[in-house]
């Protein structure tokens, strides 16, 4: 049989190759420190695991839901005026299975076959699959040392803008763990508003976030819901990455054009766990906070760590991620990861994964506790792979 040409569009899963090996050596009994996929290893809180439970044991609530309740659109409503002092209504909210799987369908609603959309890179992979699954043709826009990491909207050429449909933009950024800085949501926001493109803020990351440095919603910002749309996910935050919980969130004709596609695809968010959802929106956040207390300590730990031993890899500034360049002595990210998964233990994740230009360097995810960090440090150390690199 013939598959479609379309899965020519997309390579091979990056996550699966290294998992295969992984197994291979927990097979053969090597210590294996796994900083590659970022999902949480922090506990999901009792509270809402309960609610998720409790909503189980009620036969009705297996059945199909066909919408988001009022009770769970109003809760996100009332977590983002809590949390970010923003206005939102029930209209401006649609559920999703997790920002990825949203990401990836947005594109089917906003795009026709060869629309132009704008990207960053490097960036999460799905912001390219989604654009491919519509058949859009992406414009990258550099996420660069030279940039700070950040979208700069003055070097888009104007023929690029004019055409475009939509933008993209993580901050904090997976996988480079740049935040934005004062003044950029302005930018974006006049700069759509100009060649009327919708903006689309991935903004999973907002409460992972380094230095005394505050995570916010593009919502925050005068202009935003006339341009933009923003998927704010509950996965890192609460620690439920399996639930696949996310909302997309923002100017109301598009959020319903979004619901309508969901409509023809699925029957809605599993009621037990919006029960889950709301638990989580409505209920204590400390463990949040400290959560995000504790991601900066494994972040010092791992670059402070390599900084010692002679790889010079700054301080990520959000997300749980950290963008580190490879050392001198390699030229292929995927050939780097390999050798060091090999020698080391130490599992990261090759930056040619993220697009255009993400070769060169690879991502690590913050998710060992500081002493497990530490001895992936050590390991990365004995094996010698940075020996080339100059100690600072």
């Amino acid at each position: 049989m013939q598959l479609s040409r379309r899965m020519d569009r997309f390579g091979d899963e990056i996550f699966a190759a290294l998992n295969k090996r992984k197994l291979e050596m927990e097979q053969e009994g090597r210590v294996i420190y796994n900083l590659s996929v970022g999902t949480p290893d922090f506990e999901t809180a009792p509270h809402i695991r309960e609610a998720l439970i409790d909503a189980a044991k009620d036969p009705e609530n297996w059945k199909y839901a066909l919408r988001d309740t009022p009770e769970l659109l109003e809760a996100v409503c009332a977590y983002y005026k809590k949390r970010f002092d923003v206005e939102i209504e029930p209209d401006m909210v649609c559920s999703c299975y997790g920002s990825e799987e949203g990401m990836g369908h947005i594109g089917l609603v906003l795009c026709d076959e060869g629309d132009t959309v704008i990207l960053p890179t490097p960036c999460y992979p799905v912001f390219i699959a989604g654009a491919q699954m519509a058949g859009a043709v992406p414009y990258y826009y550099p996420m660069t040392e030279e940039t700070g990491f950040l979208p700069r909207v003055s070097d888009i050429p104007e023929e690029i803008a004019e055409k475009a449909k939509y933008m993209i933009v993580s901050l904090p950024s997976n996988p480079t763990g740049s935040i934005a800085e004062p003044g950029i949501y302005e930018e974006l926001i006049h700069f759509a508003k100009k060649y009327d493109i919708l903006l689309l803020h991935d903004n999973a990351y907002s409460d992972i976030i380094f230095d005394g440095a505050v995570g916010g919603s593009l919502f925050q910002h005068e202009g935003a819901a006339e341009v933009g749309i923003e998927f704010f996910s509950l996965s890192k935050s609460f620690n439920v990455t399996g639930a696949r919980i996310s909302f997309c969130i923002g100017r109301k004709d598009v959020i319903a054009a979004f619901r309508k596609l969901r409509s023809q695809i699925d029957f809605g968010m599993f009621l037990p766990l919006q029960k889950a959802a709301v638990a989580a929106l409505t209920g204590p956040t400390q463990r949040v906070k400290d959560q995000c207390m504790e991601y900066q300590k494994r972040r010092d730990a791992l670059c402070g760590g390599l900084r010692q031993i002679g790889w010079d890899v700054p301080n990520s500034h959000g997300s749980m991620f950290v963008w580190a360049k490879i050392p001198e002595s390699f030229s292929d990210s995927m050939e780097f990861c390999l050798r060091l998964m090999e020698e080391s233990g130490v599992i990261c994740t090759p930056g040619s994964s993220f697009g255009p230009l993400g070769e060169g360097y690879v991502r690590f995810a913050l998710t060992l506790p500081v002493d497990q960090i530490h001895q992936a440090v050590e390991a990365i150390d004995a094996c010698g792979i940075c020996r080339s690199e100059v100690s600072i």
